[in-house]
């Protein structure tokens, strides 16, 4: 209940579309292919596979600690480490009052604003790869979700950007990547 899309949409269009449309829609349709269209891998794919999805799994929820954390700590906590990096960016609610975020530069929030978002996609493709090249059909979730996330990045650069200000401006200087770092 605390992502921006909950806050700042109101569980608005995309994610409504996205629960309604996409899920029963192309992300079954992925699953259905698959099962279609097996595919023998044998015990060293299937492992390299597993290992790299767990692996996914355990950098998401990482990156999703350590930003809680640092505000559960007021950033005071260390990460990988070392002291964690903040900004402490004041912005102003509708009615005029003043508050506080810290924006996290350290750890893995400080190689990419989004970086939450590689891991995401990483499991996309790893759900996707068992059906091995043959056909653009199981690769359209990673595709599709691909474009919502980058399309998400603009989404809340410009939405941070009005409400954070200097601050904002602040933090894309000290963490320039939106998602991949020295890629984009």
């Amino acid at each position: 209940m605390r992502t921006i899309d909950i806050m700042l949409d109101r569980a608005g269009f995309y994610i409504c579309w996205g629960c309604l449309c996409w899920i029963p829609g192309v992300y079954a349709s992925v699953s259905m292919y698959m099962a279609s269209k097996a595919v023998h891998l044998g015990f060293f794919w299937s492992a390299v596979i597993l290992v790299a999805g767990v692996a996914s799994c355990a950098v998401n929820y990482d990156a999703d600690r350590q930003k809680l954390e640092v505000r559960r700590s007021d950033g005071k906590c260390r990460v990988w480490g070392g002291n964690s990096e903040v900004i402490r960016a004041q912005y102003k609610l509708s009615d005029g009052e003043t508050r506080t975020s810290l924006l996290l530069v350290s750890g893995y929030w400080g190689l990419a604003r989004h970086f939450h978002y590689v891991p995401e996609l990483s499991l996309a493709f790893l759900w996707s790869v068992p059906a091995l090249f043959e056909h653009l059909m199981p690769y359209t979730y990673v595709l599709w979700l691909s474009l919502l996330l980058v399309h998400r990045t603009f989404r809340d650069d410009t939405k941070c950007r009005q409400k954070y200000g200097k601050y904002w401006e602040e933090y894309c200087r000290r963490v320039p990547y939106k998602m991949i770092p020295y890629v984009f």
